[in-house]
């Protein structure tokens, strides 16, 4: 124990940067816990899409979108997401959705958005569009 105050009074920068990381670390799993959205992996998603119907929404932008999607999956802009425009989704409502991105990132942000537009099975892509192609799942060009 001696060794460690004498190890954080020698290197407290090194030590608070620690600290820090520990941090957001911990906000990061609690915050992921609490939050509405849940991720899915990829097998979860291909369950879900098999066996529920789900609405897969591809979030980036056209030319990403172009070069290779999920099957099945809607290309929905960003501007009109991010202005809370979910009127062309309106009759999937009840479906499950799941929000694809990326890298599942700004997914979450989407997720969110249409939770609270009253949509009531939202998910998300963990680890996005890199997830998905990792994983050797199938891709529409």
């Amino acid at each position: 124990m001696q060794q460690l105050i004498e190890f954080v009074g020698n290197h407290y920068i090194l030590s608070s940067i620690w600290v820090a990381l520990a941090l957001m670390f911990i906000f990061s799993l609690i915050s992921g816990r609490l939050s509405p959205v849940k991720e899915l992996g990829t097998l979860e998603m291909t369950m879900l899409m098999n066996k529920q119907d789900a609405v897969v929404l591809d979030i980036r932008p056209q030319p990403d979108y172009r070069k290779g999607h999920i099957l099945g999956a809607r290309q929905v802009g960003a501007e009109k997401m991010a202005k809370g425009d979910f009127s062309d989704l309106e009759k999937y409502k009840d479906k499950p959705i799941i929000v694809v991105c990326a890298m599942g990132v700004s997914a979450k942000r989407t997720a969110s958005q249409l939770l609270k537009s009253g949509f009531n099975q939202v998910f998300v892509l963990k680890g996005g569009m890199n997830a998905w192609t990792s994983a050797s799942m199938p891709v529409a060009k």
